[in-house]
């Protein structure tokens, strides 16, 4: 009878806690980056956005990454505006440094990728240089297809992975 009544006892504890309703979840679903160019939100005086001089305020202001064609390391339009805004937020914060790293779809050798992903990197870091910031500030990693942003194997997420990216190394207020 003891058995009998604890089963029960068990079957009812699960059946209420799997009946429970959990606490909505009210954060906002993680932005998924699209191939092509990407306009920083506006700051307003009820959203006055991050701290000036942050690794956040260089991203929402200036864009983090620029894409590329496949098998190519030539810029486009829209990735030269990008680098132009980042220029612009890195010389009003001359103290702070950058990694610009590229990167590649997941096609192609390892090798290939890793030399592609270089000149990537370089012509974005090229482009900075030709806009006034100074080439000390900038240091360049290949990470081939190594670290993919995306990791569905079709056209739109490789399209994704296709690009450098800058990220604050030091100096800035982050």
């Amino acid at each position: 009878m003891k058995i009998k009544f604890l089963a029960v006892a068990s079957l009812a504890a699960l059946a209420a806690a799997c009946a429970s309703t959990p606490p909505e979840d009210n954060t906002p679903p993680p932005q998924t980056r699209v191939d092509g160019p990407t306009t920083p939100p506006r700051t307003t005086p009820e959203n006055p956005g991050p701290t000036p001089g942050t690794e956040a305020h260089f991203v929402a202001t200036a864009g983090d990454r620029v894409f590329y064609d496949l098998d190519q390391y030539s810029l486009r339009p829209e990735a030269r505006e990008t680098l132009r805004r980042q220029a612009e937020w890195l010389n009003a914060y001359p103290g702070t440094t950058i990694l610009v790293a590229g990167n590649c779809d997941e096609r192609g050798t390892r090798e290939y990728n890793l030399a592609l992903g270089a000149r990537r990197a370089n012509a974005a870091r090229d482009y900075l240089v030709s806009l006034g910031v100074s080439p000390a500030r900038i240091s360049t990693v290949s990470y081939g297809k190594e670290r993919p942003s995306c990791l569905q194997s079709n056209e739109a997420c490789w399209a994704q992975n296709r690009n450098a990216i800058t990220m604050i190394q030091g100096g800035s207020n982050s």
